[in-house]
């Protein structure tokens, strides 16, 4: 049987490249957000990076967590794919956010749920399909269009990646993963659409001992894991990280 078992996280993304397109687990908030993995790419320092993701990182809702927005700081991002780009506070702009209306990161901004189709239909080998979502706004620009069923209808071509972080709650030494809450959110799909899955995980257990009827993300998939040894110290609460600061 493979080793997919890393003992550090620097270990696990040594080898990203330059330029590489990496798939990040998140949503809206730390719940399955791969902390450590992310932390590790900070640096490692691979340039040029086209991101993934729900958001952009940093978009300042009630909790403060190192989210994929110290990638941004680290000034290593090229492109972000994602929905929800910007911060939740005209008065806190993120990082990111910044990045991109300065022109320094590309931006493809992304209905959710068509992310989230692009994505899926990237891990099922389907190529593009087609979606009313967008018609009619600024979200078709140069994309082809086609009418079914009386309504207009957009070509949305799949997505893939070099590399998927994930976050999971439980692996076997083959791979597969057992997510808990809101850790079923973009990593599930994520976890099927690149060539290197990189899974970051709270226990790992031999092959055998995982319930069969838990496991979302077959070992197939998934090409490294690394357990989480330690308390991250966040999330922590936003207005009282900004008193921190001041502070200082």
């Amino acid at each position: 049987m493979i080793n997919k078992v890393f003992e550090t996280f620097e270990e696990a993304v040594k080898d990203v490249p330059d330029g590489a397109v990496i798939m990040i687990g998140n949503f809206a908030g730390p719940g399955g957000t791969p902390f450590y993995l992310i932390q590790a790419l900070r640096k490692q320092g691979a340039k040029n990076l086209t991101i993934v993701a729900n958001t952009a990182g940093g978009i300042g809702l009630t909790l403060d967590y190192d989210d994929h927005r110290i990638l941004f700081e680290n000034k290593q991002v090229k492109k972000v794919i994602a929905s929800f780009p910007f911060s939740t506070s005209a008065s806190r702009p993120s990082v990111a956010e910044k990045q991109i209306l300065s022109g320094e990161v590309e931006l493809e901004i992304v209905p959710q749920g068509t992310l989230s189709e692009r994505i899926r239909a990237g891990g099922a080998g389907i190529p593009a399909f087609y979606t009313p979502t967008g018609a009619g706004t600024v979200i078709e620009k140069g994309k082809e269009a086609r009418v079914f069923d009386e309504r207009p209808c957009l070509l949305e071509r799949a997505l893939k990646a070099d590399y998927a972080f994930v976050r999971a709650f439980r692996a076997d030494l083959m791979g597969n993963l057992v997510y808990r809450g809101t850790q079923r959110q973009f990593n599930p799909i994520m976890a099927i659409a690149a060539r290197t899955t990189i899974a970051e995980v709270d226990r790992i257990v031999d092959a055998g001992e995982l319930d069969p009827e838990s496991i979302v993300t077959p070992g197939i998939y998934v090409k490294r894991i690394v357990k989480v040894k330690e308390d991250p110290g966040f999330p922590r609460h936003l207005e009282r990280s900004f008193q921190v600061r001041r502070a200082q």
